[in-house]
């Protein structure tokens, strides 16, 4: 039998909405629900609450919005899986309105990542390694090609974050790529030459190495080595 919340359970701050979304969060904690299970359909809700359906409506659609649940195509709302997007909304809104700095988001990124590549050396499948080798691989031979190699580059990442182990890291990771994006373009130019992009390229495929080989203290000093000098040259290139 699941748990039932009332209004005056959970009144928040802002009217009748966020009561509701605050609400269904606590139905979604108080039974335990997890990904994939179903919520209750928009009229129940309302019943529940004694409010209006048009409000558990615009809830609901307030929480799809946010990611945090399913729905559409006819079927019932159903508690939905993690998703950076909505993170990395977050943190391309904050840059493009100068709450934070692009270098100030890099500096978090080293931290994260001298972290996850440790993990990940240490907590890596065959099937992971092989993966993230096949995407330093590709930024080779895709080299000709600079918008590939930034997918390579961005999927190489993300692929060392989930080999962590630490679903926490997966999503931080996953929230970048919106300002990756922004910024790898300016950063691969900004190497002069052939041979410095190639160092670049070079500098993934030996974090990839070393977690093939499980070195940790290896995979922890190639990512620092590949930060320190993505932060070096995009402060050259004019990005603070």
């Amino acid at each position: 039998m699941s748990v039932r919340i009332a209004v005056d359970d959970v009144r928040a701050p802002g009217g009748l909405v966020p009561t509701v979304m605050a609400a269904l969060q606590a139905h979604i904690r108080s039974n335990s629900l997890e990904p994939g299970d179903v919520l209750p359909s928009e009229n129940a809700f309302a019943e529940q609450m004694d409010v209006s359906r048009a409000v558990v409506r615009e809830a609901y659609r307030s929480m799809a919005t946010l990611k945090l649940i399913d729905i559409g195509n006819g079927r019932r709302a159903r508690v939905s899986t993690m998703d950076p997007s909505v993170l990395a909304l977050m943190l391309d809104h904050v840059v493009q309105t100068d709450q934070i700095s692009v270098q100030q988001i890099l500096d978090v990124r080293r931290t994260v990542e001298m972290r996850t590549v440790g993990l990940a050396a240490l907590r890596r499948t065959d099937e992971e390694a092989r993966q993230i080798t096949d995407l330093a691989s590709g930024m080779r031979s895709d080299f000709t090609r600079p918008d590939r190699v930034m997918e390579h580059d961005i999927a190489f990442h993300e692929a060392i974050a989930r080999a962590s182990r630490n679903p926490m890291f997966a999503l931080m990771v996953g929230s970048f790529h919106v300002i990756t994006r922004e910024t790898w373009g300016i950063g691969w130019r900004a190497r002069a030459t052939d041979d410095e992009r190639f160092s670049s390229v070079a500098c993934h495929e030996a974090i990839a190495a070393a977690i093939t080989d499980r070195n940790r203290d290896a995979a922890e000093v190639a990512m620092a080595e590949h930060f320190d000098k993505t932060v070096s040259i995009l402060l050259t290139a004019g990005i603070n």
